[in-house]
């Protein structure tokens, strides 16, 4: 114990002794406007911006998750949710996908700016303060087809599921399901169109890693919900006893 307290303390003092000199040469910018952070390190938003982003909180459909004005009184089933069903179990999201926060996941996703990930944790991190997800026995991160992978160099789901859910890092499997139909992107699409372009384009490999588990799916943003709902769909097919949804962002329109 006496040498865990030593190295604890050590860490504080080489934190709080390297921090003025890291604000110094590699200053901490907003993601929104750019303005500098000198001195407050985890969310990379200046006060201003800040304000803008919002954390997702209840009420919310209790099933898609999508929010509800504060008027509407408790959580329950939105119309698409009373009129529709799901693989998953519920889905759930930290943030608005609205300036300032689409920009910052969109220079994430598709320009490999990585400066954002520690943002997007701690935001996180504040709404795990506020709600809770059901324990999973594996998180699986939203695969890309092997040849978008090749051209993005990275999966976006799986570094934000290290990112945001360290102390679960053991849990994640990446390999377990496989994008093997190269489909088009979604953005522009319909939600039928986004349905219909997602279907079949997953497979499960060595079923036997899920059957019976409880699986929590992670990408970056739902946005109709096509593409998690047809991974978990998959997965339900494969004998996984129950898929939860967790996105950083959620699209509301």
């Amino acid at each position: 114990v006496h040498n865990k307290t030593l190295v604890r303390m050590n860490n504080l003092f080489r934190t709080e002794l390297w921090a003025p000199l890291l604000d110094i040469l590699f200053p901490a910018h907003c993601l929104a406007c750019s303005t500098g952070l000198r001195g407050r390190r985890g969310i990379s938003y200046c006060a201003k911006c800040l304000q803008d982003v919002q954390l997702l909180q209840e009420p919310f459909c209790n099933k898609c998750g999508i929010p509800f004005d504060q008027a509407a009184g408790e959580s329950h089933l939105c119309g698409y949710c009373l009129n529709n069903s799901w693989y998953f179990k519920q889905a759930r999201a930290v943030v608005r996908f609205e300036p300032p926060v689409a920009e910052a996941v969109k220079i994430f996703k598709y320009k490999g700016k990585m400066h954002g990930l520690a943002t997007f944790a701690a935001l996180s991190q504040q709404y795990f303060q506020r709600q809770q997800l059901p324990q999973p026995d594996l998180l699986i991160p939203v695969p890309l087809h092997a040849k978008r992978l090749r051209q993005r160099g990275f999966n976006q789901a799986l570094l934000l599921c290290q990112k945001i859910f360290p102390s679960w890092r053991q849990k994640i499997a990446p390999h377990i399901l496989e994008r093997n139909i190269w489909t088009d992107p979604q953005t522009g699409l319909s939600g039928a169109e986004r349905r219909r372009n997602v279907r079949n384009a997953f497979m499960v490999h060595r079923p036997e890693k899920i059957k019976h588990k409880k699986i929590l799916l992670v990408d970056d943003v739902f946005t109709t919900g096509a593409t998690v709902n047809e991974c978990a769909r998959i997965l339900v097919k494969n004998q996984a006893a129950e898929v939860n949804v967790f996105t950083f962002a959620r699209a509301l329109g």
